[in-house]
C-alpha cells in the first residue's frame, strides 16, 4: 500500500513513540522488587515492542528510540515511582493519539492499536501497586499537618519574636515535637484499623513528611536576616510544596488538582494570617519586646 509522505512521518512518529516506550517499561520492569509490577510492566512492554512492529510493517524503516526520554523517565520512575513515571507519559502522549483518527482510513490496523493505546494500557497501569502511593493519606498527614501548624507558628512567632535565630530554634523544636507526635497518633490510628498498611511504615512516611516540611519552611529563617522576608518566602515555599505534592497525587492517583490545591493552600495561608494577628495582639499585651 502507498502512503503519502505526510501520512508516513505520522506513522514514523509513532513508531517512534513505541518503541521509544517499548524501552522505558522494560527498563523501569528491570528495576522494581514486586513480582507482580514487573510482570505488569513487561506486558505492557511487549505490547508496545508489537505496535512498533506493525509501524515497521508499513514504513519498512528501523526507527531508534529516543534515548532522551527513556533516560528521563526511567530516571522519574525511579525517584518518584513507576506509576507516576508512566501516568505523566501517557497523559503526554494523548496528543498524538488524537491524530491517529487520521491514520485510520489509510490503516485499517491504527483502529486496533488505537484501542489498546486508549484501554489496555491504563487498565494495566491501574493494577500497579506501589507502596508509596497505599501510604498516600500518611504522606498527607504529615504534610497538611506540618504545614497548617508551621505556617501558622511562624507567623505567630515573626511578629512575637523579630528574630530570626530565636524564631527558627523555636519553630525547630516544635516542629520536630509535632512531627513525633504525629507518626505515634498514625501509627496507633493505623494499627487499630483493617487495613493492608503496616503501622510502624505509615508512622515513618507521616513523621518524615512533617520532618521535611518543617525543615523547608525554617530553611528562610537560618538564611535571611529580615524576619518579614522570611516570612514571605517560607509561606511561598509551602504553597510550592502544596502544588508539588497535589500534582504528583493528580497525576499517579488520577485526583482533581486545582480543587485539592486550593483546599490545602487556603487553609495553611488563612491560619498564617490568623496566626500572625495573634502574635501582634499578645506583643502589644504583655508588651514584650525582644
Amino acid at each position: 500500500m502507498g502512503l503519502s509522505s505526510e501520512m508516513r512521518a505520522k506513522i514514523l512518529q509513532f513508531q517512534l513513540n513505541e518503541i521509544t516506550e517499548y524501552h522505558i517499561y522494560t527498563r523501569l520492569a528491570q528495576a522494581v522488587k514486586s513480582p507482580e509490577n514487573r510482570a505488569v510492566l513487561q506486558r505492557i512492554g511487549e505490547d508496545e515492542r508489537r505496535h512498533y512492529e506493525e509501524w515497521k510493517d508499513h514504513t519498512q524503516t528501523s526507527v531508534r528510540p529516543n534515548r532522551l526520554k527513556v533516560f528521563w523517565y526511567t530516571l522519574l520512575g525511579r525517584l518518584l515511582g513507576v506509576t507516576f513515571a508512566l501516568k505523566l507519559m501517557e497523559q503526554g502522549e494523548e496528543s498524538a493519539q488524537e491524530s491517529y483518527a487520521d491514520v485510520v482510513a489509510a490503516v485499517p490496523e491504527a483502529e486496533a492499536i488505537l484501542h489498546d493505546e486508549d484501554t489496555h494500557e491504563m487498565v494495566l497501569l491501574e493494577m500497579l501497586d506501589e507502596e508509596r502511593l497505599r501510604y498516600t493519606g500518611s504522606i498527607v498527614l504529615g504534610l497538611n499537618d506540618a504545614l497548617v501548624e508551621l505556617t501558622g507558628a511562624l507567623a505567630g512567632l515573626t511578629l512575637a519574636l523579630q528574630d530570626t535565630k530565636l524564631i527558627a530554634l523555636t519553630a525547630s523544636i516544635t516542629g520536630v515535637a509535632a512531627s513525633m507526635s504525629m507518626a505515634a497518633s498514625e501509627y496507633l490510628s493505623t494499627k487499630s484499623e483493617e487495613t493492608s498498611k503496616t503501622p510502624g511504615r505509615a508512622a515513618l512516611y507521616t513523621g518524615v513528611a512533617y520532618i521535611f516540611t518543617v525543615s523547608a519552611l525554617v530553611l528562610p529563617y537560618l538564611l535571611l536576616s529580615n524576619y518579614y522576608a522570611c516570612l514571605a518566602v517560607s509561606l511561598t515555599i509551602a504553597v510550592l510544596i502544596i502544588a508539588a505534592f497535589n500534582y504528583y497525587v493528580a497525576v499517579a492517583k488520577g485526583e482533581p488538582f486545582r480543587h485539592r490545591f486550593v483546599e490545602m493552600a487556603g487553609l495553611s495561608l488563612s491560619i498564617a494570617v490568623l496566626s500572625f494577628g495573634v502574635g501582634y495582639l499578645l506583643r502589644m499585651l504583655f508588651g514584650i519586646e525582644i
